[in-house]
């Protein structure tokens, strides 16, 4: 499984031959810049909830790649009302897709299209494939409902919003990171713009104090489990 990053919360996913883009936000982040969204490969997109920050680019990639939108029964009906390919999703329910099985779990956050129109629950997604399984958490507060998430599935990998202000901040992902039992987290959703900018080694080093490993990959990097 590799794991690339495109800056905010926009993540490509490469399980074998199969392309995934979670929360597609690049032509509109002045950082993905060097990042041509025509060159990138899709055969399904994930989508955690409806902000502009998470859905920007998904029309452009899937009227180019005829993906399958994965994501809540609203956002997906969303789409499908415009012809596009999707496949809905709710809260604790799982689908077993070629590349592996994907749950969507809750979230705490609010969720809505930019012209105002309900975008159903926010969410993250834990995706069980090829014998490494990670957890997507979208964007959220700390809940406990994380909690639930080590008793069915053990995660390689956590993927974990870490700018705070909108989401959670790094004391709170930390605690995240104990109540999903995973050590090695990827940090997203941070410095995009002023609220969530954060100071990069203090973050590392305060996941480091507790025995933790927090990833910040630079906008195009990508990491390999």
């Amino acid at each position: 499984m590799k794991i690339t990053f495109y800056g905010h919360a926009c993540l490509g996913i490469q399980i074998k031959d199969i392309h995934i883009i979670v929360d597609p936000f690049i032509t509109g982040n002045d950082k993905a810049s060097a990042i041509d969204i025509n060159d990138i490969k899709a055969d399904y997109i994930l989508v955690t909830h409806a902000h502009q920050d998470h859905t920007l680019d998904v029309e452009a990639i899937a009227k180019r790649t005829k993906t399958v939108i994965v994501s809540n029964y609203e956002i997906v009906m969303h789409y499908q009302n415009l012809g596009f390919e999707g496949h809905p999703m709710n809260h604790g329910g799982s689908w077993d897709f070629e590349f592996g099985k994907v749950k969507y779990v809750n979230a705490i956050h609010t969720s809505a299209f930019e012209d105002g129109k309900y975008g159903g629950q926010p969410g993250g997604f834990i995706i069980e494939s090829e014998h490494k399984n990670i957890y997507i958490a979208g964007d959220t507060a700390l809940t406990m409902d994380m909690k639930l998430i080590p008793m069915q599935t053990k995660l390689d990998l956590a993927i974990l919003p870490i700018g705070d202000n909108f989401t959670m901040g790094i004391d709170d992902a930390i605690i995240a990171s104990d109540f999903i039992e995973c050590d090695k987290i990827l940090g997203y959703h941070y410095d995009t713009f002023g609220y969530i900018e954060i100071d990069h080694e203090d973050a590392k080093r305060r996941f480091f104090d507790k025995n933790k490993d927090l990833m910040l990959l630079e906008i195009g990097e990508s990491v390999e489990l």
